[in-house]
């Protein structure tokens, strides 16, 4: 089993980190989706907003991951670990395969090199939250901080 530190004293800066990119995506939809509304839904015109091309689809889909995004982060239990580390995964894959199609036919979400960019440090930043946001009872927490303390971890240079 993976080892994530629990109750991390910098969460709250995570969750907030976290908060901000889900606040960035459900506007940056919000305003795609004014954008874009009378286009198709796969349409692959040059509408742009905030800085990313965008279409009705791709629109969509960030009010949606915008809003579970900030109902993550809000949350104080364990719900928003798992969704950042989630979202995370998505981010950096979709980035990927989304740059692998950009100048085909097969760019259905109307990426540009920059909504590449942003996808992958969007991720990036979230796969690090979701590291780091786990919580747990204080008898986890204090076991981790012995685990991390004992003499054996330190090793003969400490």
């Amino acid at each position: 089993m993976a080892h994530f530190p629990v109750n991390h004293p910098a969460r709250p800066l995570y969750r907030v980190l976290s908060g901000l990119i889900g606040l960035y995506i459900l506007v940056f939809g919000v305003w795609g989706v004014f954008q874009t509304w009378g286009d198709g839904l796969f349409g692959r015109d040059a509408n742009w907003a905030l800085g990313l091309r965008t279409n009705l689809a791709f629109s969509l889909v960030s009010v949606v991951f915008g809003a579970v995004l900030m109902l993550g982060a809000s949350r104080r239990d364990n719900l928003g670990h798992y969704m950042n580390l989630t979202a995370g995964a998505v981010f950096l894959v979709t980035g990927i395969l989304m740059m692998s199609v950009l100048q085909t036919s097969a760019n259905f979400l109307n990426f540009s090199m920059s909504t590449v960019i942003v996808s992958m440090l969007f991720g990036l930043i979230l796969l690090a939250t979701g590291l780091y946001d786990k919580v747990g009872p204080p008898e986890h927490a204090e076991e981790e901080r012995r685990r991390r303390y004992h003499p054996v971890a330190e090793g003969p240079n400490r």
